[in-house]
């Protein structure tokens, strides 16, 4: 198998080599960068499986990163580093199309489960839905492109794997836990609110009144239902 190579951008140089120190004795490659634009020129250049990416970096902050990577490279995962837990900022970050996030400080067993996560997302299996229409969204998941009464509207790859999910599931109450499983890759399930922090942005996107969704439906004390 291929050894992975995970690009580390990071500029506390302490933080930095201890998790590259930690990577390279789990076995993977690493390339690092404590500067936001040189990271995101290794980033865009270099052939890289995964990017762990701090958000206040000098020269261009990771808010901006994470947004230049996907718009390039909607595929490649990426996990955020913050010290901040505010929800707005978890928020920014997932609806710019970072994959996940770990808040400082955190143990390098549970980042290196939260890697594994996200390789073995890449392994699976796309299931077969290329083209879905609900209300006046139209959802094409081969091509990656949603639009809403005919306009363009951004989802994160994140996003387009949960509405697939969603899909696939209509009319079905759908566990937090579930999607947690089934579209992050979790095996445990520390905390659910990564699960509503997406459903939050998604709706903003697809409901024409967020307040009052009728396609994501929260149902009280366990999930969602997707009602087409």
């Amino acid at each position: 198998m291929k050894q992975k190579r995970i690009l580390i951008i990071e500029d506390d140089a302490a933080i930095l080599r201890g998790l590259a120190g930690n990577l390279i004795f789990e076995g993977y490659s690493v390339m690092s960068s404590q500067d936001g634009r040189e990271g995101l020129d290794m980033a865009l250049q270099h052939e890289v499986d995964l990017v762990l990416l701090d958000l206040l970096l000098p020269s261009l902050d990771g808010y901006n990163i994470c947004r230049q990577i996907k718009a390039a490279k909607p595929e490649l995962p990426i996990i955020m580093l913050t010290a901040k837990s505010q929800d707005i900022d978890v928020v920014k970050g997932l609806d710019l199309g970072a994959d996940d996030y770990i808040i400082k400080p955190f143990s390098i067993i549970e980042l290196c489960a939260r890697i594994r996560v996200q390789f073995r997302n890449e392994e699976k299996s796309p299931i077969d839905l290329e083209r879905y229409t609900f209300g006046d969204v139209t959802i094409d998941f081969k091509k990656y492109k949603a639009n809403k009464n005919g306009k363009l509207i951004h989802l994160s790859p994140k996003e387009f794997q949960i509405m697939k999910y969603f899909i696939l599931h209509a009319e079905e109450v759908v566990h937090r836990h579930d999607l947690l499983h089934h579209v992050w890759g979790y095996e445990k399930y520390p905390s659910t609110r990564t699960v509503d922090n997406f459903i939050l942005e998604l709706r903003k996107k697809i409901e024409k009144n967020p307040s009052h969704p009728v396609h994501i439906i929260s149902v009280h004390g366990v999930g969602y239902k997707f009602n087409p």
